[in-house]
Formats: C-alpha cells, sequence, structure tokens
C-alpha cells in the first residue's frame, strides 16, 4: 500500500506526466494544421525590410512576365510591408477573377487613389458592397446604357465632327495623333457630361485646363509611392504624392462645382415645355434628387456626382486616345491592313459620305482591328490591381488577406501556348475566333472580368470605333519624309506608345464639304 505521500506524489506525477502529454500532442496537431496549409506562392528573394522594392523594373508589365517564365504563372513579390501577388496565365485569372470573384472584389487602394478620388468614393475605389453596387447601377443601367448613349450621340458626332475639320486645315502638315485623339476624346467626354451647359470659347479653354490636369494626375498615379509600401509611413507623405493630387483635385472640383452650379441655375430656369439633349450631369442630378426624397436605400451624393465625373474625365480618356494611337500606328506599319480597313469603309460609306456612328456595326474588320490592338497593346496592362477580403487558397497556394493582386492581361495575351504568332499584328484572327472581351474567356479580357469588370466598355467600343472609322475613312495617313514606324510601349496605369506617332494626313474624300464641322 501506498502511503499518503507516495500517493499524492504518484498522482501528482501522473497528471503531469498527462499535461505534458496532452501538450505535446497539442503542439503537433499543431504544426500538423500548420503543414496542411498551402505555402505562398513562390518567388525571387528580397532584401529585409524592402523586399523585392529596389529590384523592379518601371516596365512592370514585362519585368513580371520574365519572372513568370522563371517561377511559374503566380508568384510572389514582397513589396515592404505588402505582398503582391502576380497571376500570368488565364486559368488562375479565372479562380480570382470568377471562382473567387466575391473575395477578390474589393481593391488595394493606394494613397493617391483616395487623394484623387474624393476620398475613393467612385466606382473604381469604392469597397464591394451597397455603396458600390450602387455606383455601378447609376454608370451601367443609367449613365452608360445603351439609351444614354445614344441620347449624346448628338453631342458625340458634334465634337468629332470638329476634330476632323482641323485635321483637314491640318492636311500636307505632320499631326501628334495621339495628343488630337487625347483631346477629340477629352472634349466628347466633356462634351457628353455637360454639353448643354458649357458654350464657344469657354469650352475650348476649359478643355485645355483638363488635358493638363489629367496628364499631372496620371502620372502622380503611376509613381511608386512609399506610403503605400509602408502604410505607418503614409501620414507623412515623404514624396509629397498626397500633397500634389489634394491640388489637383482641388482645380476639378472647382470646374465641377461651376458646372454642376450652371446645371442646376438652367434646371431652374427651364419651363415644362423645354426639351434639349440631356447629358450626364443633368441625369446625375436627378438622380441624387431622387435620392433624397428618400426612395434610394444608398443615396447618390455630391461627392458621388464628382467622384464618377472624375472616373468619366480621367479614366476615359487616356485609355481610349491611347488605344487607337496603338491601333493606327500598328495599320500605318502595316499598310495592307490599313488598305483593307479603308476599302470595307467605301463599300459601307462611301468617299460621298461622311461616317455615322450606325455605319460601324457594318465593319467586322475594323472591329476586328480594334480587338487585335486591344490584345497586342491592352490599355491597363496590369488591369487594376484587387485585394482579397480573407485570405484563400489559389492555385493551390495561400493569398493573404489584403495582398495586392495583379492580373498580368498584358502577358496573356501574348502567350504562344494560346495565340499562334502572339507578337503579329493580325486583326485575322479575329474574324475566325469567337474571342470577345465580355470577360467570359480568360484568354482575352482587356477590360478586365467578374463584378469589377470595366463599366465604360460599351462606351470606349463606341469612341473608338467612331473616332478610328472617321480618321481612316477622311484621310491618308503617312510617316514624315525619313522616319520609321516603330510600336514599342511605355509601362503605366495606362499602356503609353513610347515614342508619339505623329503623321501626315491628306484628304481622301471626294467633297471638300464634307470636311466642315
Amino acid at each position: 500500500m501506498l502511503q499518503n505521500d507516495d500517493l499524492a506524489r504518484f498522482l501528482f506525477s501522473s497528471a503531469l506526466v498527462a499535461l505534458i502529454f496532452s501538450w505535446v500532442v497539442w503542439i503537433l496537431s499543431g504544426k500538423s494544421r500548420t503543414g496542411r496549409q498551402p505555402p505562398l506562392p513562390p518567388g525571387p528573394p528580397g532584401l529585409p525590410i524592402v523586399g523585392n522594392l529596389p529590384f523592379l523594373d518601371p516596365e512592370l508589365h514585362t519585368y513580371f512576365a520574365n519572372l513568370a517564365l522563371e517561377y511559374g504563372p503566380i508568384l510572389t513579390l514582397r513589396l515592404g510591408k505588402k505582398v503582391g501577388i502576380v497571376v500570368t496565365s488565364p486559368s488562375i485569372a479565372r479562380e480570382v477573377l470568377r471562382d473567387q470573384d466575391i473575395t477578390f472584389a474589393n481593391r488595394d487602394v493606394p494613397a493617391a487613389g483616395k487623394e484623387a478620388a474624393y476620398g475613393g468614393r467612385d466606382i473604381v475605389w469604392t469597397p464591394y458592397g451597397p455603396e458600390w453596387r450602387m455606383l455601378r447601377k447609376v454608370c451601367v443601367r443609367e449613365m452608360l446604357s445603351n439609351a444614354s448613349m445614344d441620347s449624346v450621340y448628338a453631342l458625340r458626332r458634334r465634337e468629332l465632327r470638329r476634330t476632323i475639320n482641323y485635321i483637314y486645315r491640318r492636311r500636307g502638315s505632320p499631326v501628334n495623333i495621339g495628343e488630337k485623339m487625347f483631346l477629340n476624346v477629352l472634349n466628347v467626354i466633356t462634351n457628353m457630361l455637360w454639353g448643354g451647359t458649357v458654350k464657344g470659347e469657354e469650352r475650348g479653354s476649359l478643355g485645355a485646363e483638363f488635358r493638363t490636369v489629367v496628364a499631372e494626375i496620371t502620372e502622380l498615379l503611376g509613381k511608386p509611392n512609399i506610403s503605400d509600401f509602408f502604410p505607418g509611413l503614409a501620414p507623412f507623405d515623404l514624396q509629397g504624392i498626397r500633397k500634389q493630387l489634394k491640388g489637383l483635385t482641388r482645380r476639378f472640383d472647382r470646374i465641377f462645382e461651376v458646372m454642376i452650379d450652371q446645371r442646376l441655375d438652367m434646371e431652374e430656369g427651364k419651363g415644362d415645355g423645354d426639351k434639349e439633349t440631356k447629358d450626364f450631369l443633368q441625369l446625375l442630378l436627378k438622380l441624387k434628387q431622387e435620392g433624397d426624397s428618400g426612395e434610394t436605400k444608398t443615396p447618390l451624393t455630391m461627392t458621388h456626382i464628382k467622384a464618377l465625373l472624375m472616373d468619366m474625365v480621367v479614366g476615359g480618356t487616356d485609355t481610349t486616345s491611347n488605344a487607337m494611337e496603338f491601333a493606327m500606328a500598328e495599320m500605318m506599319k502595316n499598310p495592307e491592313i490599313m488598305r483593307k480597313a479603308q476599302q470595307e469603309l467605301d463599300e459601307v460609306v462611301g468617299r460621298d459620305n461622311i461616317v455615322e456612328e450606325s455605319h460601324t456595326h457594318n465593319l467586322p474588320f475594323l472591329y476586328a482591328v480594334m480587338k487585335e490592338a486591344l490584345r497586342v497593346h491592352p490599355a491597363l496592362p496590369l488591369l487594376v490591381p484587387h485585394c482579397p477580403s480573407q485570405s484563400c487558397v489559389v492555385g493551390g497556394y495561400t493569398i493573404p488577406k489584403g495582398a495586392r493582386v495583379f492580373i498580368n492581361v498584358w502577358a496573356i495575351h501574348r502567350d504562344p501556348s494560346i495565340w499562334e504568332n502572339p507578337l503579329e499584328f493580325d486583326p485575322e484572327r479575329f474574324l475566325v475566333s469567337k474571342f470577345d472581351y465580355s470577360g467570359n474567356d480568360f484568354s482575352y479580357f482587356p477590360f478586365g472580368s467578374g463584378r469589377r469588370i470595366c463599366a465604360g466598355t460599351a462606351m470606349a467600343e463606341r469612341m473608338f470605333m467612331f473616332s478610328l472609322a472617321s480618321l481612316l475613312h477622311s484621310f491618308e495617313w503617312k510617316l514624315p519624309e525619313g522616319e520609321e514606324m516603330e510600336v514599342s510601349e511605355k509601362f503605366g496605369i495606362v499602356l503609353k506608345k513610347k515614342t508619339p506617332l505623329v503623321a501626315i494626313p491628306t484628304p481622301r474624300l471626294s467633297d471638300p464639304a464634307l470636311y466642315d464641322d
């Protein structure tokens, strides 16, 4: 028989052994659970604290594509305190943008984006939820619907005719096509936004001011920002990017305030029988008024209106004009393609007439030219980075919550396993294939996919086709003497042509009166 002291020691020792055994089992089971958690995707080694930041190439789209050749179609980069994930295959893009669309429906909002878009209250940066759904509805169902786009066609047409007239007066002289298309798109967009408000010389000066401000904003949005990679330093704005954007946004805000006040004054002074072409600002103010009546759960505010105007002006100008510049450059580099496009225009429109937007539905070859230009030179080569709302598994790897996820659509569009002769500009491929940019095919999705697919696709298509058709139909184009065509790219938020396209127009229509605005 054990004595009391011996019994106590025995029970204590047994309990201690049991406790230690349980602790060991818990630790081992925890390690086992951790072992089953997939790792981060592979990636290049980095330095302490800064990670891979010192090694980033300014041409990010090609740098990421080269890394994918070494580390695979999904890889990790350490960007200071941020984890960057780069996706370079259709199957993994599908996982992100469709299979786990809700998880990845948010954005990793940069400090510059917050400052440039009224605190990120626009459709690009607003988190997925009721507010974003309201903005998406306003854009897709109201402002950018086919009916709304049809209602402002007269404004769109008037501005394009002015551009064609300007080029006609410059016939035989060099024209900077990218610059001219930027101003054309900018004036078209501002005309659609408040075309019934601004008249005469005031509209011209407003366009010039917008061009200057847009160029400065897009440059700042494209700069690497310490505030994004080290959030703890964001309050100090070490590079002054937020301060500069604040000043530029104030300039926009003053313009928006003037336009809004003028539109409100016009609405108050109109009688019930007054009719005129509605512009987008008029529509937005009407939707806000309906929300003020308490009928909308998530009302449209004046801040939302200004943020949407900002999206239209900044987001719609560079993307469309640069895409048209690339298309023109590729056709001039391949004269047979330009000849086919012009022959199609002559058959559909004729040289005794001018292009109308209704003609573009009967131009399959030119439509293929547009699609091929967006394949070879997608306007947003890395789309807008996505951000998972929770940690998840993609492609067999863990993607941590809050990571910045880049979809390298530029590399996917040039993948030789998908595209035959991918570096060749060949619109014919879209005459025999079913590729479109609806976001359903992850081999070709220049406007993105899923819930955050570009809301302005329909408007971009109309403006691209109408403007490009008018340029090709109205003029022959050639390079200045001694110049050679090149189509090299410069990376940015929006992909740009490294060397501006300057070409000489020669009228090709039968009657000079067809060039009147």
